[in-house]
């Protein structure tokens, strides 16, 4: 019986959370999407002159997406 009321939980929270894209929910995607513009911002900031701009931004990108998996990670096992 336990079972079930932890199997009603999780969809439950399944459900609270619409995919944006197949398996990627809204607090994901909007992490990847920090980090994605991140990623083009220092590569454009590298290639146009700016290389040590570029290259502090870059660093930013693993922060992103390390700061997403520790608050996404966080809620989803709640």
């Amino acid at each position: 019986m336990n079972v079930r009321v932890e199997t009603a939980r999780a969809e439950a929270r399944v459900m609270r959370s619409p995919d944006v894209i197949p398996g990627v929910n809204r607090p994901k995607a909007l992490f990847l999407m920090a980090a994605g513009i991140s990623f083009l911002l220092s590569v454009s900031l590298f290639f146009m002159g700016s290389r040590e701009q570029g290259i502090f931004v870059g660093i930013w990108v693993p922060s992103i997406l390390s700061a997403g998996a520790l608050l996404i990670g966080r809620n989803e096992n709640e």
